[in-house]
């Protein structure tokens, strides 16, 4: 019994085995049952995910989980995302809030973010929607809806790929810039609540660790 292996593609794709970003090639077969040198039957065999490196077989759902770096650039952008949200539900007027907010994207890997740029982000929200800078994510009104979708486009596709700690310190650091400058408003508190929706978790771990922050010291 032996299997054809050809190649039909590659890239590059976080590998299990090797517990990095490697090269793959996706590869498709025959697999060809001989008795005596004489061909009995063959099958298809197929498609796989082969990594370059330790030449490990994987099958195509591999693919679904995001490399090393493009989760990083995820993450930031996931990052960035949750800054503008708690700041456009009513923060953005606080200096604290605002600082509070650069730190967070800052850290996040966007090592030139400003409280201006932030901002002009903001007003140029405000102008593609007609509406105020601030907006409450429940959909209530225009604003509040367009955050809502840009929450669940940033939010959505790495959700699934955090571990449980992950999405809470995600929501964590929301929590911790609507808390620069007081308790939690109630624009701020709905719009938390969409990152937690976004972020898979339940309604009572969201309230639970927004209650834990409120009583954190700073």
């Amino acid at each position: 019994m032996r299997t054809t292996w050809r190649t039909v593609g590659d890239g590059d794709f976080f590998c299990p085995g090797c517990g990095g970003d490697r090269s793959y090639l996706r590869r498709t077969g025959r697999l060809r049952l001989a008795l005596l040198g004489i061909p009995l039957t063959s099958a298809h065999a197929g498609p796989v995910v082969e990594c370059a490196d330790c030449r490990t077989r994987f099958g195509t759902d591999v693919l679904n989980h995001p490399t090393s770096t493009r989760f990083s650039a995820m993450l930031r952008d996931a990052v960035h995302t949750v800054a503008l949200a708690v700041l456009a539900a009513g923060g953005f007027e606080d200096r604290a809030v605002r600082a509070a907010a650069v730190g967070a994207v800052r850290g996040a890997g966007f090592v030139g973010c400003t409280e201006e740029q932030l901002v002009d982000l903001l007003d140029a929200r405000a102008v593609a929607t007609g509406r105020p800078r601030s907006g409450h994510l429940d959909g209530t009104d225009d604003g509040g809806a367009a955050l809502t979708v840009e929450v669940h486009e940033a939010l959505d596709p790495i959700a699934p790929h955090l571990a449980r700690f992950g999405s809470q310190g995600l929501l964590l650091q929301g929590a911790r810039i609507a808390l620069a400058d007081g308790p939690y408003s109630p624009g701020e508190h709905r719009a938390l609540a969409a990152v937690g929706r976004a972020l898979l978790l339940s309604r009572a771990d969201t309230e639970r660790l927004l209650t834990a922050a409120a009583r954190t010291p700073t």
